[in-house]
Parts: C-alpha cells; sequence; structure tokens
C-alpha cells in the first residue's frame, strides 16, 4: 500500500486583490513553513489559533518555480512509469489559482507536463537494457462529455472497461511517438481546441477538464544470446495520466451567465463528486461501501488513481488573497482528506504473446 502524495502551492498574491491591513509582508494571509500552511490572521487581523493549520508532503510558496515542482512532487512518478507502473498528477484548486500554469507553464517556465514528456524520453533514450513504445492522446471533458483534442471530429466519446486495458475512452486516437518535440507538438495543436473562456476571475479560464495520457510499453532488449530469461520474455504496460482540471467557482464571483453559468455548474458538479470520492476513500469507506467513481466521467477515468493500482501525487493550488480565504480553507481540506488514502501500486508486466510481443519491433514509427 502505497500513501497519495499531496502537496499544496500559493500563488502570488494580486496587488488589486490583497489587502495592506491584514496580510503580511508578501501580502498573503497565509504562513507557509517548510512543510506546514497556516492562516496567520483572521479577516479582523487577529491571531488564529493553530487549529487553521495543515500539514502536507510539500508546501509550495509564491516563489517556487515550476522546476522544483516537478523535482520534489512529479519527477519520481515519472521514472516509475518508465519501470512499469501506472502513474498520474493533477492540479484541483479555486479558479484562477495557477493550476493550468503548474501542470503547462509558459515559454520560459515549462509546467509538470511539458517536463514530464521531456524526462520521459531522455530516460528511454538512454536506456541500455529496454526498448518502448510511446502511444499518447489527449481529451478534455466538457459539460460532461468527452471530446478528442487530437481530432475534433470524435466527441461524445464513451468510457470502457476490459481486462486487458483497464479503464479507457473508446474511440480516443492515439499517436505513437518517437520524441518529445513531436510530443509537445502534439499537445499545442490538441491546445487549440480546449474550451476556454473570460470570467470576472480569469480572462483566460479552463472550462473543460484535460487529461493528457501516455501509454508506455516496454520489454528487455534481445542481447543476441539463446538464453532468454523471463525477463526478456516480459512486456510491462504503464499508463501516466496528467491531468488540468478546471477550477471550482462560485457563480456570485465569476459573474456567469448563459453558456458560462452552463460550464461552471458542470465544473463544480465533478469537482463536487471528486470530492465525494475522496471523503469515501480518506474515511475508509472503500473496505465497507460504495464509492461513486461512476458520478461523472472525471472520477471515472481517475479510478485508477483513487485507491486503485497507481502511483498518484494531486498538488492543490490556492490564491493568498483575503477575498479567497474561504475557497483556500476548502482546497486545503480536500488536501487533507486526500492525503490519507492508500492505493495498491504494482508492476504491470505481462508475458509477451503473439501481436503484444512483436509490437515493439513493428511499430517504431509514427503512423
Amino acid at each position: 500500500m502505497e500513501k497519495i502524495c499531496v502537496a499544496v502551492r500559493v500563488r502570488p498574491p494580486v496587488d488589486l486583490e490583497s489587502s495592506t491591513t491584514t496580510t503580511n509582508s508578501n501580502g498573503s494571509h497565509w504562513k507557509v513553513e517548510d512543510n506546514r500552511i497556516s492562516l496567520h490572521r483572521s479577516l479582523a487581523g487577529t491571531p488564529l489559533p493553530p487549529a487553521l493549520s495543515y500539514t502536507f508532503d510539500h508546501v509550495f510558496d509564491h516563489d517556487c518555480s515550476n522546476s522544483t515542482v516537478y523535482d520534489l512532487l512529479t519527477k519520481d512518478i515519472i521514472h516509475a512509469v518508465l519501470q512499469g507502473f501506472n502513474g498520474t498528477a493533477f492540479a484541483y484548486g479555486q479558479t484562477s489559482s495557477g493550476k493550468t500554469f503548474t501542470m503547462n507553464g509558459s515559454d520560459n517556465n515549462p509546467g509538470i507536463i511539458h517536463r514530464a514528456v521531456k524526462d520521459i524520453f531522455s530516460k528511454t533514450n538512454m536506456s541500455t537494457e529496454r526498448e518502448f513504445l510511446i502511444r499518447v492522446s489527449y481529451m478534455e471533458i466538457y459539460n460532461e462529455e468527452i471530446n478528442d483534442l487530437f481530432a475534433v471530429e470524435n466527441q461524445k466519446l464513451q468510457i470502457h472497461e476490459s481486462l486487458e486495458r483497464g479503464i479507457f475512452v473508446a474511440g480516443l486516437r492515439e499517436e505513437i511517438v518517437n520524441s518529445a518535440e513531436q510530443v509537445l507538438k502534439l499537445i499545442e495543436m490538441g491546445e487549440v481546441n480546449r474550451h476556454f473562456g473570460e470570467t470576472n476571475m480569469n480572462a483566460r479560464s479552463s472550462r473543460s477538464h484535460t487529461i493528457f495520457r501516455m501509454v508506455i510499453e516496454s520489454k528487455g532488449k534481445d542481447s543476441g544470446s539463446n538464453d532468454h530469461s523471463s525477463l526478456d520474455d516480459a512486456i510491462r504496460v504503464s499508463v501516466l495520466n496528467l491531468v488540468d482540471l478546471a477550477g471550482s467557482e462560485r457563480i456570485a464571483k465569476t459573474g456567469a451567465g448563459g453558456v458560462r453559468l452552463k460550464e461552471g455548474k458542470h465544473i463544480n458538479k465533478s469537482l463536487m463528486t471528486l470530492g465525494n470520492v475522496i471523503n469515501k476513500l480518506s474515511d475508509g469507506a472503500k473496505q465497507r461501501g460504495h464509492i461513486p467513481y461512476r458520478d461523472s466521467k472525471l472520477t471515472r477515468i481517475l479510478q485508477p488513481a483513487l485507491g486503485g493500482n497507481a502511483k498518484t501525487s494531486i498538488i492543490c493550488t490556492v490564491a493568498p488573497e483575503e477575498v479567497h480565504i474561504e475557497e483556500t480553507k476548502g482546497t486545503l481540506q480536500f488536501a487533507s482528506r486526500a492525503k490519507r488514502i492508500t492505493n495498491c501500486v504494482q508492476v504491470n508486466e505481462f508475458k509477451a504473446q503473439g501481436a503484444l510481443a512483436c509490437r515493439l519491433g513493428a511499430e517504431r514509427t509514427p503512423r
């Protein structure tokens, strides 16, 4: 059994929203010390009891770079995926708290997804013991419908499950890839098809959850010897999900109406289901009763990462200003429950047979 790794990241304060009377020198109501975050003053400016303090695996302040976040939170999962473990990393938090920046980053400060892709190909290119076949797909969940970001004609896709593939989205386009540059170009193309919109909280608000998925197959390289060990005959198949969630939002704050209002309702519903799943798992209900994975497409796809067979990290992003204190407290409570979840993690290793055995030799170039 292995616990989910949970971290919190505080984005830089926005001067327009910050108060000069009840904040610390950084314009924040929240104090970060090592792996602890605490609300150091109330709205009235008086000290608060220690109860409003939370401890996590990592807490990153507003000066922290995406490089540090990746190295401490996600890098070990990426390396484990290359050894045959499933892996998932996702960002959770209110709208405009820095989730997309953490996952996607910028040109001069790449996020988790870009760093993971480059790390994977760096490691596979240096491997002298195994050869790899990598496939990627990119989907969004928009208004509780799954759309293919690589192929706009593939919409309203359905979730299926099989013994061979586990939980998967039928009809989702997969591309066989050979380099990080090829993958990043595909992601850039997919981003064009993603749903964004303007709200009072964010000029470019994510209106959908996105899941970038890499399926990594590997087998031991042929040594040229006639003595084939069982390891040489084994195929490892791992799945990596890198998830950028849309942010929870209060309709009154975002000023949403019409299409934006409908989007916000679907976003909040799926995030509420995610919270319900986290609550059930953190209470140990997995051994006793029903876990509502199927109540949302997001939680259904993430089922292996939450109480299943995957190494998982969650980064919860928070906004430090006074106006967001209640939302930040809610995010920290979500994170506190998530860190109590344990997954049953194991290497996905299969005996090479038939078509699976020759895939790595037959499909070395992109379609």
